[in-house]
């Protein structure tokens, strides 16, 4: 898979876990760890930063700082 289709594959599978369950909130390790099946060994974080960065970018989610961690969850800006 390119970078492109690894980025909308991790978006895809972000957005459906929060679908699933919209009260969630967790780092990127923990995003990147728990909420996207790789089907074996897991691409770069970076693969799972750039998905954030663009659901961010489209209103999807919204990061959240609690003391010096960084939470992603679903946007609740309407």
């Amino acid at each position: 898979m390119d970078a492109d289709s690894l980025i909308d594959y991790a978006a895809t599978a972000i957005s459906d876990y929060l679908r699933q369950r919209p009260a969630s909130a967790d780092t990127l390790e923990g995003i990147h760890a728990w909420w996207i099946d790789w089907g074996g060994a897991p691409e770069a974080v970076s693969v799972t930063q750039a998905a954030l960065e663009r659901l961010e970018a489209n209103g999807v989610v919204e990061r959240r700082y609690i003391g010096n961690r960084e939470l992603w969850r679903a946007c609740t800006r309407h």
